[in-house]
């Protein structure tokens, strides 16, 4: 088990900082969701400006060597953005290794990743950041780290190598990942023959998506009060109680600062949000920086191109820890909104109100239209009829007229056949 000091940089020069101490909250949350770590220490550090050297003043870097020597740890942990030179001044300086908030999601990332794309898209996440680090640097680092090792193969077999090389496995994982984007493509070509649509889930992590999921379908998908429970899009079908048909998908969740690296890597896999018919954004209204929070997913989705025409319901998670005396007013502000849903996936209550609302969402969501098809056009006629979105059909001498109810994904799909 490896010991670890987390810091929180307080930089005061920062016109981006949030509050101090919930940022150091979620830097703790995201330590104890790396398995082989115990936390020894955490403490926010004051910075009146970042020093380009070490990050921090001469003073202070004593201060927290002798903190680091009375903790006895050997990893440290800073809640942010370090440069490759500052990351070698301080393990020269302290003695111990160090991660920035960027190095431990990808360690994160890469104890969760399940699946084949999930691996690979880790993994060029990591290069893509190695290629930023100093070589020495890098070499450095493994060699003095021990067991808990970054990011299992990437780090390791690239770490004597030079940049060419580096880029030589980027290009490798890139194709592969082609390959698997293409069978990805090919799954959900053959959802798209299904007529059900595609409802989303994303939000902040630990927002308590994945326990909605389970409570929706009846599925066991790993569901934790941890930073990062889920890293690869779950998705199943099932029959909501109003009779509607949809495919639910979990998602992976957000965070404030999400490593550029990680957006590139993952938008195929949140490729399931963009071809979503309805996008549940899932909220801990409970948590301090909910509103933070909010408007960092609404900032990742923007940035990931996802339409702002699908039609959304903002869901306000976990009501049952939002302290007695504020539940009502929240309530009532609830109320006024009519896309905002209160509930809780935990005790289960709102459930039957949220799925009523999806059930109108969708179907509010679908458009009528009459559509022109030449004897020739048998193909698309077929498509339509798949879809079971034909209301009505009558025969002409030069071919077919429908009568079509469909969402406008639907209609986008038919434009392109």
């Amino acid at each position: 088990m490896e010991r670890a000091l987390v810091l929180h940089p307080d930089i005061q020069t920062d016109p981006d900082r949030r509050p101090a101490q919930s940022g150091l909250d979620e830097a703790v949350s995201l330590a104890v969701a790396l398995p082989g770590l115990e936390v020894a220490g955490a403490e926010v550090v004051p910075v009146r400006q970042a020093q380009p050297g070490t990050l921090f003043g001469s003073g202070k870097l004593e201060e927290l060597k002798a903190r680091i020597e009375a903790l006895d740890v050997g990893l440290v942990l800073i809640d942010g953005p370090v440069t490759p030179v500052q990351q070698r001044n301080l393990e020269k300086e302290w003695g111990v290794k160090l991660l920035d908030r960027t190095g431990l999601i990808l360690e994160i990332f890469a104890d969760r990743a399940a699946t084949r794309e999930g691996v690979l898209q880790v993994e060029l996440a990591a290069l893509s950041y190695q290629r930023t680090r100093l070589v020495r640097a890098w070499t450095h680092l493994e060699r003095q780290r021990g067991g808990l090792g970054f990011v299992g193969g990437p780090g390791e077999t690239q770490i004597e190598a030079d940049r060419r090389a580096i880029d030589d496995a980027i290009t490798r994982i890139r194709r592969q990942l082609e390959k698997v984007v293409k069978t990805r493509t090919l799954h959900r070509a053959a959802r798209a023959k299904v007529p059900f649509p595609v409802v989303a889930l994303v939000g902040y992590t630990n927002a308590g998506k994945s326990t909605l999921f389970n409570r929706l379908t009846g599925a066991d998908v790993m569901a934790k009060d941890m930073l990062f429970a889920t890293l690869d899009p779950t998705m199943r079908g099932v029959t909501l109680t109003t009779g509607q048909k949809v495919i639910l998908s979990d998602t992976v969740g957000f965070i404030s600062n999400l490593p550029t690296q990680l957006v590139a890597a993952f938008r195929a896999t949140l490729e399931e949000v963009l071809s979503a018919d309805l996008v549940l954004h899932v909220r801990d209204i409970s948590h301090v920086e909910t509103a933070a929070q909010a408007a960092d997913v609404e900032s990742i989705l923007k940035d990931l191109g996802v339409d702002e025409d699908i039609p959304r319901l903002e869901i306000w998670n976990k009501m049952d820890l939002v302290p007695e005396a504020d539940r009502e007013s929240l309530q009532n502000v609830a109320d006024r909104r009519e896309e905002v849903l209160t509930l809780s996936a935990w005790t289960g209550a709102g459930m039957d109100t949220l799925v009523e609302a999806v059930t109108a969402a969708l179907d509010g969501a679908r458009t009528d239209a009459t559509l022109q098809l030449a004897f020739a056009e048998g193909r698309k006629r077929a498509w339509l009829h798949e879809q079971k979105i034909v209301e009505a059909e009558r025969q002409g001498e030069l071919g077919w007229e429908l009568d079509v109810r469909w969402t406008a994904k639907q209609a986008r799909r038919y434009a392109e056949l």
